[in-house]
């Protein structure tokens, strides 16, 4: 059941398949509108108020861009400027016309290309917390790597040692139903933390320049766009963890915060009601916003949580 959902969303949004939703709408680029499904109308017009909202820091027209410095794939390369500008002037989330009554979307440039890689898992998590939650499921976890959503309370089962030990130790039973989520060190692979966040019926999405990159020349270039100058955002982020209700929000807010930078990321998550971000910045520093500070615990001592 789940499964069959999961491919049934990557037929509608994926890029790098022939045939979706999204890719028809690509290759019609200039020429007219393209009839969809009703998810991808759904989910690109949340890209394209993030859009509007981040003032194109969030830009879901961003395809062009990707394809070009092929990051995730064999073709990987740093383009020339040449290449990256003709790549930026097709970029406009502006230039796209849903059509909600008939349920089409048009790319009014030729030559232009969505890109929902930083939103549809978040799409997707939440339509699977729907689904399952319409299963009668009350509790689970659903990790769709760097999206996770904690659903319901952990169950925790304790002996009767551990409950008269707490009792004996005056435990408040804080710990009680919490998911414990380890946030990604963006200095190692998967399965090493920085530290553990607690949360009930949240999802975390991570993103952070770890997740695909390439080297050159000795410098590493990471996914994370800015569709400003064309190239991978520099501005002392590693990572962005985003804790909210919603993982398509999650999603977009961990995308939209990187690329915005501290002070206007903070901002931008602000806007959200219950969501708050941990920052993980290369000089080794840690700042949390949202109220995130009580439910995180540091547990790579390398690292120093400063306000």
């Amino acid at each position: 059941m789940v499964f069959t959902r999961l491919r049934e969303l990557e037929d509608i949004f994926s890029a790098n398949r022939d045939g979706t939703d999204l890719d028809r709408v690509n290759q019609n680029s200039g020429s007219g509108p393209v009839k969809v499904r009703p998810e991808l109308i759904e989910l690109l017009s949340r890209a394209l108020e993030y859009a509007e909202k981040s003032s194109a820091c969030f830009e879901p027209t961003i395809g062009p861009l990707v394809k070009l410095w092929g990051i995730g794939t064999d073709n990987a390369h740093v383009p020339g400027k040449e290449e990256i500008q003709k790549a930026l002037d097709l970029i406009d989330y502006r230039e796209v016309e849903i059509n909600r009554k008939d349920l089409t979307v048009f790319l009014k440039k030729p030559g232009m290309a969505l890109d929902l890689g930083a939103i549809a898992k978040g799409y997707a998590a939440d339509d699977l917390k729907n689904l399952l939650e319409r299963e009668a499921v009350e509790r689970g976890i659903i990790d769709l790597g760097g999206n996770i959503f904690a659903i319901g309370e952990k169950k925790t089962e304790k002996s009767f040692w551990d409950s008269l030990k707490a009792r004996i130790r005056g435990s408040t039973g804080s710990e009680e139903g919490y998911w414990r989520i380890g946030i990604q060190d963006p200095r190692e692979g998967r399965g090493n933390y920085i530290g553990i966040m607690k949360v009930k019926n949240k999802t975390v999405v991570t993103s952070g320049i770890y997740e695909r990159f390439f080297e050159e020349d000795g410098k590493h270039y990471h996914h994370i766009f800015s569709a400003k100058d064309g190239y991978p955002v520099d501005n002392g982020i590693v990572s962005i963890t985003i804790v909210a209700d919603s993982s398509t929000d999650a999603d977009a807010l961990s995308t939209a915060a990187f690329t915005l930078g501290w002070e206007k990321g903070c901002e931008i998550i602000s806007t959200i009601e219950g969501a708050g971000g941990i920052f993980v910045f290369d000089d080794m520093t840690v700042r949390l916003t949202g109220g995130l500070e009580k439910d995180f615990t540091l547990t790579a001592m390398e690292f120093r949580v400063i306000d």
